[in-house]
């Protein structure tokens, strides 16, 4: 009979399912899931109807052994089936960090969702442990979508602009490019002060300050070039202060096993922020104008800096929300204690092979980067003949596939270090593949002439690039968590001296040369950038 058989989980058993699905429990799903405090009530309740099933649901040290299934089915009838499931729940800990019964809540909920849901309760379930450092991370998300929705929306707009203001191709490159002088001025200033004050602080600030650059940008145009050009400048002054202040709050909030997931998912933030842009902002112009993108992007900001205000903390320590269980875990294995950091030794970060690593290869990486973000609706513009609104769908496309490729090497990458592979080899494995894998995409765009094709390299191109995110972007804190954000500031001012170098050389050489030239120059860096990581980087820490 079914019945006799020893199933190695309760999702394995038809009778378990038959007995759940036939039941109206009076739990909510969510009730099942969080173990909190409601449910340690709700199990109250139900022990004092069902004592056998509660007290046995209790007593078990484990809820995947055959014994304790069979049991549970037999006490899985009519109202013992809700206290051994109230049971069950209210027994978890706060987090499930410690506690290993509630292991079983995933398998007690999975009678909502059957067995082909089982994943995704799972995944639900490692929520309630992580709630509080994922809070952060998406709002960092968030922020990250924000400052380049906020960044791209020029790209579209610039096509507009130049015919109205009767701009050059040297102009419209010195209008790009203008960003990147304000930019430039806050990435080792954001770190500094990200480390001292705090990332909550300093990410806010840096958000409400770019957001309202953005506001003006239209204003500022009217007034002439030099106004146009300041305020893309003071608008990269916030946006500067981004990348170091998050990686600040990262490296105190999230331990090292998630450190590749969480980074590509705030970076993807970035991609998607990229999506939305490119993607909005044509239909947007057609409607309302080109200073209608730079209005409405900037209000979005100011909404996000609300929500921020009241959920953000800088430490675990300082956030008064967070369970004691979560906050143990964090601090034990993040390396990183709450305490600000005073002083940088800056000698001793400079002196180092490895830092100079991750410096010379931000700016390898991001000279193909800034290019692509900045210059691909014009590509497709001038080389191609796609008006505004086809160069804004089409380079959304490379942002899309970066946004997924950016999580599916974060995952890849956390799963090949919980295996046991080093770190060192992790992160030159990711950066190699987002080293060589634009490279190569941009050497046949160089060899290509139809839509189909050149969007298919830049897909490709943008897709491997993200394997950055798990490479380089996520070694400053390998290297040295305490000064996470002092060490991203130093490189990514190399890799915006890239975007400036970069957008400059663009317009200079699409005057005196070709798109194969631009191409051409990328592809040599990229190269570069492979044989200084490989030869330099490494993944274990080496400041305290």
């Amino acid at each position: 009979m079914q019945g006799s058989r020893l199933y190695s989980s309760p999702l394995q058993s038809p009778a378990f399912h038959q007995r759940y699905m036939a039941l109206n429990l009076p739990l909510h799903r969510q009730q099942v899931l969080s173990g909190c405090q409601q449910q340690q009530q709700i199990a109250a309740t139900y022990a004092q109807q069902q004592p056998s099933a509660a007290a046995y649901a209790a007593a078990q040290p484990t809820w995947l052994s055959p014994t304790a299934i069979r049991r549970t089915q037999s006490l899985a009838s009519g109202a013992a089936a809700a206290a051994a499931a109230a049971a069950v729940a209210g027994a978890g800990g706060d987090d499930g960090l410690v506690d290993p019964k509630p292991q079983l809540i995933t398998y007690l909920a999975a009678f909502f969702t059957v067995r082909a849901h089982a994943a995704a309760l799972q995944f639900l379930e490692g929520l309630s442990g992580w709630r509080r450092r994922w809070t952060m991370v998406l709002l960092c998300f968030v922020a990250f979508m924000l400052c380049n929705m906020d960044r791209v929306n020029m790209s579209i707009a610039v096509l507009p602009m130049a015919q109205q203001y009767g701009w050059s191709t040297q102009t419209v490159g010195l209008v790009q490019s203008s960003f990147f002088w304000g930019y430039l001025l806050t990435q080792v200033l954001g770190g500094i002060w990200a480390d001292r004050f705090g990332g909550k602080l300093v990410l806010g600030l840096g958000v409400v300050w770019w957001s309202i650059a953005t506001a003006l940008t239209p204003v500022a145009a009217q007034m002439g070039l030099p106004a146009l050009l300041a305020a893309r400048a003071l608008m990269g002054v916030g946006e500067g202060v981004a990348m170091p202040a998050m990686n600040n709050l990262l490296s105190r909030w999230v331990p090292v096993a998630e450190r590749s997931r969480s980074l590509s998912l705030v970076y993807s933030g970035m991609f998607i922020g990229s999506i939305a842009g490119l993607a909005l902002s044509p239909s947007m112009i057609s409607a309302m104008g080109w200073p209608s993108v730079f209005y409405i992007f900037g209000c979005l900001g100011v909404a996000w800096y609300t929500v921020w205000s009241s959920k953000a903390a800088s430490t675990p320590t300082d956030d008064p929300v967070i369970s004691s269980a979560e906050k143990a875990y964090i601090l034990a294995n993040t390396s990183v204690s709450g305490k600000s950091t005073r002083s940088i030794p800056w000698r001793k970060l400079l002196s180092r092979k490895e830092v100079w690593a991750i410096i010379l290869c931000h700016f390898c990486h991001n000279w193909g980067t800034f290019i692509l973000l900045t210059w691909m609706p014009t590509y497709y513009n001038q080389v191609l003949g796609c008006d505004i609104f086809k160069s804004g769908i089409f380079s959304v496309l490379p942002w899309m596939t970066m946004a997924i490729s950016a999580n599916v090497g974060g995952w890849i990458a956390d799963t090949l270090v919980q295996r046991g592979t080093s770190v060192t080899a992790v992160r030159k494995i990711m950066q190699t593949l987002g080293f060589l894998g634009p490279a190569f995409c941009l050497t046949q765009l160089q060899n290509v002439h139809t839509l189909p094709a050149a969007v298919a390299c830049m897909m490709g191109a943008q897709g491997f690039d993200a394997f950055s995110q798990s490479g380089l972007y996520s070694n400053h804190q390998d290297i040295g968590p305490r000064y996470a954000g002092v060490l991203l500031g130093l490189s990514n001012t190399a890799g915006v001296l890239a975007g400036v170098l970069g957008s400059l050389a663009t317009g200079y050489l699409l005057a005196h040369g070709t798109w194969a030239d631009v191409w051409r120059v990328a592809v040599i860096l990229y190269l570069v950038g492979t044989v200084i990581w490989n030869l330099f980087a490494t993944g274990e820490r080496i400041f305290d």
